[in-house]
């Protein structure tokens, strides 16, 4: 059997579900009526080991792994780092501040200019904290600097 890039990604799909399961397990599942913290984890956990799934069984369709190319990594890579930076400081430095960051560094790899970005980066982090915050009443991570 050839491994093929369908079968590669159903079988990471599966195992990151299974995973994130595994640690959301002590969060409380509750009911419809009330749902807990955990449901909307475990829901889309089960989600994404259905649709892993169907990729492992519908993956003889895809193009062999072997064929993969790999040009996108060099982009894959920093945005990955830049997300993964962002989730370690969310809550020191809350929500305006490191989506801002986020935001103002994603700009600048996609080569935009420093000014363009910051407006952008600024804009729409103090938007979206807004919409939650206000519109929404949704409690935000508000970090060492109150914001």
């Amino acid at each position: 059997m050839i491994l093929r890039t369908d079968h590669v990604a159903g079988g990471a799909a599966v195992a990151v579900g299974v995973i994130v399961f595994a640690i959301s397990g002590d969060l409380p599942f509750g009911a419809l009526a009330f749902p807990g913290a955990g449901m909307l984890p475990k829901l889309l956990c089960g989600l994404l080991i259905v649709v892993g799934l169907a990729l492992l069984i519908r993956g003889h369709r895809s193009e062999p792994a072997s064929t993969t190319r790999w040009g996108d990594l060099r982009h894959a890579i920093p945005v990955f780092a830049i997300a993964t930076t962002v989730v370690a400081v969310y809550t020191t430095l809350g929500f305006i501040l490191s989506m801002a960051l986020m935001l103002f560094a994603l700009a600048l790899l996609e080569r935009r200019p420093p000014v363009h970005a910051a407006l952008f980066s600024i804009s729409v982090s103090i938007g979206t904290y807004a919409l939650f915050a206000y519109g929404l009443k949704s409690p935000l991570e508000h970090g060492l600097f109150g914001f």
